[in-house]
């Protein structure tokens, strides 16, 4: 009997995945290149399930029903060229490949047209959850055909993760709409990340808390409304453990150079491309790169001091301005990534509904929260809100904390601690309610250098001016 599904990669994500879908219910078939991997797959994990092993391509296609379904969990890039090349001469018309890997959306979109031109089907699929959410129900993020979404719907919808409002899987959009969603949502989870890690700087470097009082206050944390999430749950969890070498907490031993695999990046370049606003996601890109520059920073430690100033207030009042502060940053951080998706959908035209995609967060991904609810909620009500700090249900918290998020910073300022994404989010907040900013300077800067013209306030037209004949304003 022919099997359900094919699962082509079995590394981590590809193994867990495959054992995910036969649980389910949906006989899989697995191939990997290297024929050792696929062994020790079926001796440690596969015994007793209906997994079918194959060790060539051949045997691995014969061995699915049609139209095949099969999912790639190669390395993005040319890996996933290479083993669509060695599938294309195995294939029917009609049977759908599906890239699970975190693909650059312009490559999803390329192969979708090649594949389409050549009677396949291409469906590009983010993926979220890490290794738990692969094995338990990720968030999954299909783009393609919604014909082909519609076949792959009952084993999707059976293998995502399960919230109250359904499972967290919906048909995205045409193309590579899936894989920029994927990686807008891994911009927006840059930008948490390096958040949550500024509050911990702040809490550790200002105020001088051991790790079992982070642990017990990013436990709190997450127990409140505006902060339970899976990344505050887990950093709770990061300040418990104890290295067993040195008996002390392992995240004080663990060197503070971060690393990327490019989605991050991408977020910020296409953002750029576009011309969305995204400074936390910025920050965050950039927080990651200084960080990398180790070596530098120790030698500069040496020759550039900073303040001598000590924090001298009250600890525990300090400790909830940082939870404020996270909060309205949060807020800034999700605004920026769901007003780029905004812009890309009319922009790529991928007609994406953006409630949905905050629905499909709200379980099994990295970035799930509880304040997704809100964010559906917001978008459901208005779905062409601007900006999430315009819906009601962040307006005015915002605006109640803000008073908070600005003392944090001014510290932070004052005794030479850096927060570039805070910072950066209040710099977003700021620039964003005020109805006049300075470029009206950088546009007469520009017009004087370079002829490029100016818009007036009070007349229509476009203008230039000769500004060394204009008398000088005293």
């Amino acid at each position: 009997m022919a099997q359900s599904f094919g699962v082509i990669g079995l590394a981590v994500m590809g193994e867990n995945l495959a054992l995910n879908v036969e649980r389910n219910g949906f006989p899989v078939a697995v191939y990997n290149r290297s024929r050792e991997k696929t062994d020790a797959f079926m001796a440690n994990r596969a015994g007793g399930k209906n997994v079918k092993a194959a060790y060539t391509l051949e045997e691995f296609v014969a061995s699915l029903e049609r139209p095949r379904k099969i999912l790639i969990m190669v390395k993005a890039g040319a890996p996933v060229d290479s083993t669509i090349e060695q599938l294309k001469p195995l294939l029917d018309e009609g049977d759908i490949l599906i890239d699970g890997g975190n693909s650059l959306f312009t490559d999803t979109e390329r192969r979708a047209h090649d594949l389409e031109a050549a009677k396949f089907t291409f469906i590009g699929m983010g993926v979220s959850g890490g290794e738990e959410g692969a094995l338990n129900g990720p968030s999954l993020m299909p783009g393609g055909t919604q014909a082909a979404y519609q076949f792959l719907e009952p084993i999707l919808t059976k293998i995502a993760a399960q919230v109250d409002d359904g499972p967290c899987v919906t048909y995205i959009g045409p193309g590579g709409a899936g894989h920029y969603v994927k990686m807008v949502h891994n911009g927006i989870e840059y930008g948490d990340m390096q958040l949550i890690a500024e509050a911990y700087d702040l809490l550790k470097s200002v105020l001088g808390l051991n790790a079992a009082r982070l642990h017990e206050i990013f436990t709190e944390w997450n127990n409140t409304p505006e902060l339970n999430s899976y990344l505050i749950e887990i950093t709770a969890d990061v300040f418990k453990k104890i290295d067993p070498d040195t008996g002390l907490p392992l995240v004080d031993l663990i060197m503070d150079a971060a690393g990327q695999k490019g989605t991050g990046r991408w977020t910020v370049n296409d953002a750029l491309e576009i011309g969305v606003s995204i400074p936390t996601i910025i920050a965050a890109v950039n927080a990651r790169i200084i960080s990398s520059y180790k070596s530098e920073r120790m030698e500069a430690a040496q020759v550039l001091s900073g303040p001598n100033a000590q924090f001298e207030g009250d600890v525990e009042a300090f400790v909830n301005k940082v939870r404020d502060a996270l909060y309205c940053s949060k807020m800034c951080s999700y605004a920026q990534g769901m007003a780029l998706l905004s812009k890309a959908s009319s922009t790529y035209n991928f007609n994406l509904n953006l409630g949905e995609c905050a629905r499909i967060w709200k379980g099994g991904c990295i970035i799930r929260a509880g304040f997704l609810n809100k964010i559906k909620h917001a978008f459901d009500e208005n779905p062409s809100l601007p900006n999430l700090l315009m819906a009601p249900e962040f307006k005015q918290t915002i605006l109640d904390k803000q008073e908070a998020w600005r003392e944090v910073v001014a510290t932070a300022a004052k005794l030479g601690i850096a927060i570039p994404a805070f910072s950066a989010s209040l710099d977003y907040f700021d620039s964003y309610r005020r109805d006049r900013l300075p470029q009206n300077l950088t546009q007469a800067q520009r017009d004087y250098f370079g002829a490029h013209t100016y818009e007036r306030i009070d007349k229509a037209g476009v203008f230039h001016t000769e500004w060394m004949k204009e008398e000088v304003a005293v």
